[in-house]
């Protein structure tokens, strides 16, 4: 059997995605935010952020080269100059 990280970081990020939404929605409902267009893409966009870090953290600790990889060599060659 052959390992593709890139399959695990799409399936870890896509749990943490309807799980940080699931979550979202009930903190905001609690919270007393009116329902509606704006809450609606404010959790989307939140919950596409979580999912995006966690893809990046899969990717960072399986030893795909991502983007954590090139946030670090980038800060590393400016900061050489």
């Amino acid at each position: 059997m052959q390992y593709y990280p890139g399959m695990l970081s799409l399936l870890i990020s896509t749990v943490v995605f309807f799980a940080a939404s699931f979550l979202l929605h009930r903190y905001l409902e609690n919270w007393g935010l009116d329902s509606g267009r704006a809450r609606t893409l404010l959790v989307m966009a939140l919950a596409t952020a979580i999912s995006y870090g966690s893809m990046a953290l899969v990717d960072h600790f399986s030893g795909k080269p991502g983007l954590l990889d090139s946030a670090i060599k980038l800060q590393q060659q400016s900061s050489a100059f």
